[in-house]
């Protein structure tokens, strides 16, 4: 770990330093499939497409299932940046289109969510995942307006990875005891954790554009 780079002063479970690490395990794997003829672009639309399937199997009630798609998409979430950094093939497009298609997944999973809940009646977890879709947006955008004014807002308790391993272990859960209050809590935590970290990069962008005006 990084002199001064600890869960603490990042103000997340995973430090940057860890979050390379995992990705580096995926590499061999982006490798082979580059040398199929996978581009990263390519992978991107792959990774979209898994997520889709789950989320038909969430539509269906089949949490159990989606979850284990979703593990799937998961572990091939990635490769498509690791495809483009070991070849050299990054473009500000491709972060652009991996970063629009990401948005659009998670939107996906959660519509499937209220539709599946809906059908058994429950308005907690409707409600609670129209919450966490909202929140969770807000997460993202506070980091684009972030980067929009100079300052990399990518920090935060419940990044992307940590709100889809929450709403695995929920739809896991709720699917393998047919318990639909499982998912519901973890809706609810992805919705507190989701809130904490949009403080956490707000505060942090603030700190930021004030070292800039001081420094000015």
């Amino acid at each position: 770990m990084a002199k001064g780079e600890t869960r603490v002063t990042q103000g997340s479970l995973l430090t940057a330093t860890e979050r390379t690490k995992i990705k580096r395990v995926g590499e061999p794997v982006a490798l082979l499939l580059g040398r199929i003829g996978f581009s990263p672009d390519a992978l991107t639309l792959v990774g979209f497409g898994i997520v889709l399937i789950a989320t038909a199997q969430v539509a269906l009630g089949n949490w159990a299932v989606a979850a284990g798609i979703l593990i799937a998409g998961t572990l091939f979430d990635g490769l498509d940046g690791t495809l483009a950094r070991a070849t050299n093939r990054v473009t500000n497009f491709g972060a652009f289109f991996d970063s629009s298609l990401d948005r659009a997944a998670e939107a996906a999973i959660y519509a499937g969510i209220v539709y599946s809940a809906s059908i058994i009646g429950s308005t907690e977890i409707v409600t609670a995942a129209a919450l966490a879709l909202g929140v969770g947006s807000l997460v993202s955008y506070v980091r684009a307006r972030g980067e929009g004014l100079g300052v990399s807002a990518d920090g935060g308790i419940a990044q992307r990875a940590e709100r889809a391993v929450i709403l695995i272990i929920g739809l896991l859960a709720a699917g393998l005891t047919a318990t639909p209050s499982y998912l519901l809590y973890a809706l609810l935590i992805i919705v507190g954790l989701s809130a904490i970290t949009v403080l956490q990069r707000i505060l942090f962008v603030r700190a930021a554009l004030a070292n800039t005006r001081r420094r000015a």
